[in-house]
């Protein structure tokens, strides 16, 4: 693992699960890791509820936007946290892998996605603890 390790959150559309949890892991890691997001089958733009969800906790990701999955993307983390992309995510030597079966907030309410917001909080959280180096502040 490179001294400053990259992981990567992977979910089919890039628009919800794995957009609030790069969000969360940039902020609860603060420069620890670097953070980067795709999706198998990325969507034309964010769930609108899931940003608003993020904004309640003070975490502004409207300016991101869905990316594409690539086989360099998942070459290059150290850690590749996969969140109901299916047999999509390519897998090679090296890294770890975790999945974390989430549902999929497309269609949901903000009351409906403040769970899943909070349960991928809550898994972040024990990401950052079994992190290398200094523990969070």
């Amino acid at each position: 693992m490179a001294d400053v390790p990259e992981v990567l959150f992977v979910c089919t559309h890039n628009a919800g699960r794995s957009q609030m949890a790069a969000a969360l892991l940039a902020q609860q890691a603060a420069g620890r890791v670097r953070v980067t997001s795709a999706g198998s089958q990325p969507a034309s733009e964010l769930n609108p509820a899931v940003v608003q969800a993020m904004a309640e906790i003070g975490l502004d990701i409207s300016a991101e936007f869905p990316k594409p999955l690539t086989a360099g993307k998942v070459r290059a983390a150290d850690i590749v946290i996969t969140m109901g992309c299916g047999d999509a995510c390519p897998v090679y030597p090296g890294q770890l892998y975790l999945d974390w079966d989430l549902p999929d907030p497309a269609g949901l309410t903000i009351e409906q996605i403040r769970p899943i917001r909070d349960e991928i909080a809550a898994r972040v959280h024990a990401l950052v603890d079994d992190l290398p180096g200094p523990g969070p502040t």
